[in-house]
This record gives structure tokens, sequence and C-alpha cells, in this order.
């Protein structure tokens, strides 16, 4: 597994749209940039994708110093800023010649990175939350130490109201499928809590419940790959972590062919950019993308 991955444009609009029931779209909700003195750090090394895009949407981007190779969101990103490090490996030397007064990261995968910047002097905050609620809480404590703490509380606000919208939309539902989110292929992992959380909020039913509250991935195995089998998902979606979802690859898996969803060809990909990481992306387009999907599933099987 090597990728995880990563926009939003004007507050006031924005929760008009998430009032009528729609999630907030990338490059349509960002906070106006303070003109007040700066405060906090001034040369930010972002390590992974959801504090370069939750820089941007907050006007904060001239702080960002350095940014990580999967970032896509928002697009800009990529051009302006250079690309020092990967999930589990990163360019030392070259963030070191940025001069950075501040790294982020995220996760115990990521442990090793930071050890070796604080050993040349580097402050590193490294992030460890797994929940929707850990998302918007990231998003305010980033937006604080940048001093933006007003902005980053709109954003959450807004990021909030959209999630709302969506449950409510997803509530009025017929019926609810049953879910199975796979994250990777080989070992068969399937999905993290938020991503869990995210698809009860669309309209589903995460068959794997028990396993979605691991925050590691070792522990999100599916050790016997016909305990999906006999689980019965409607709906099977795919991000395998920035490696593109063969549907047809998995629908060949001995026994699966008796699934729901491999039987009626409700296989779908989630891109990863959108859902396997811990921002603002995974609360707009990923759960919009998910919502959509169940959406278009239960008006299939109305009555």
């Amino acid at each position: 597994m090597n990728g995880r991955a990563s926009g939003i444009g004007n507050a006031q609009p924005q929760r008009r749209r998430a009032a009528r029931g729609g999630a907030p779209a990338s490059g349509d909700f960002r906070c106006p940039a303070s003109h007040s003195r700066p405060t906090g750090p001034q040369r930010i090394v972002c390590l992974t994708e959801e504090p370069t895009e939750t820089l941007y949407l907050l006007g904060e981007q001239d702080r960002i110093v350095g940014i990580s190779g999967f970032t896509v969101r928002p697009p800009r990103a990529r051009k302006e800023k250079p690309k020092v490090s990967a999930f589990t490996s990163a360019k030392i030397g070259e963030i070191l010649k940025l001069e950075p007064d501040l790294a982020i990261g995220f996760s115990d995968i990521q442990a090793d990175i930071a050890a070796e910047l604080v050993r040349h002097g580097v402050e590193v905050w490294i992030a460890n939350h797994r929940s929707v609620d850990g998302i918007l809480d990231y998003i305010g404590r980033l937006g604080a130490l940048v001093g933006a703490a007003g902005r980053a509380q709109t954003l959450v606000a807004g990021l909030r109201a959209g999630l709302d919208a969506i449950a409510a939309e997803a509530a009025r539902l017929p019926r609810r499928p049953r879910v199975y989110f796979e994250e990777w292929d080989a070992p068969q992992i399937t999905g993290i809590r938020w991503v869990a959380e995210l698809v009860r909020i669309a309209g589903g039913d995460d068959i794997f419940p028990e396993h979605a509250a691991m925050s590691l991935a070792k522990d999100r195995i599916i050790a016997d790959p016909s305990e999906v089998v006999r689980r019965a998902p409607d709906l099977i979606l795919g991000s395998w972590c920035g490696k593109r979802f063969r549907p047809e690859k998995l629908a060949a898996r001995p026994g699966w062919d008796s699934i729901p969803a491999v039987r009626d060809g409700e296989l779908h990909e989630i891109k990863s950019p959108i859902i396997l990481q811990p921002g603002p992306a995974a609360l707009t387009a990923g759960v919009g993308e998910i919502a959509r999907i169940i959406r278009q599933w239960a008006e299939r099987h109305a009555g």
C-alpha cells in the first residue's frame, strides 16, 4: 500500500448548499485569509495530504514549504510546492534544506520519519485521529496552531452541516444496504473507523464494525475471506490505497459469486484520494460519492 490522499471555497454559499442537502465540494469552501501579523509556525512541511488541504482551505498555504508526493488536493499545491515525502519515506536532506519550523504527519507509520527529523532538530506533530469527530477536531487544532482558530471553526461548522444534510437525506431512504469496504486486496483489509462512520452517515451499514474500531491496518485484515460471503454485503466499495480497483478480480474470488453485491454487479470504486486521508476530502467528496452510490442502490431496490 503506497498512498492515501486529499479541497473545498466561500463559507456562506457553502452553508446554503449544505442546508439544501449537498456535500461541500472541492474548491467551494475556502476561508478568507486574515491580514493580521502571522503567528505560529511559518515554514511547514506537510508529510501527508490532509494538512496541506486544510491549510489551503484556511488561506494559510503560504506557510507550506514542502508537501507529500501523494498530494492531489488542491491541484495547485502540486504546482506550487516541492514534493519531499511519500507516506512511509521522506527525503530528509531535502526537507532540512527547506529549514522547516514544523513538520506535520499522520500515524505510527510515519514514526521513523518523525524520529529522524526530531534528531535533526525539527519540531514534529504526528496526528493520530481515526474518526469523523477526530478529523473535525484536527482541523480545529491545526487552525489554532497557525492563528486561524476562527476560520477553522467556520470550516468545521460547514463540514458538519454538509454531513448533517447527507445524514438527513439518507434517513429518507427506503432501505439501508449492507456494505463491505475493502481498503486493500492482498491481504484483504476492511475500512478504518472514519470510513465506516461515513458509510453509516451516507445510509449504509458496514459489515465489519468490529474491525473498523481497530486503528492499525494489520488488525483489520480479513483472516477468512469466506466471512465476507457469510455477511452477504449488498454493496462492495473498493479503494485499494492508490492502486486501481479491479472488480473483476474481486468477483473471481472463490465462493464470492454468491454475494449479493457480486451477483448484482454492485462493485464500486471510491478513489483513494477522497476517502483514505483523514481530512476534509473524506468529509466532502468521499462521503458524497458513497452517498451517491447508496442512493442509486436504494432506488434500484425500492419496493
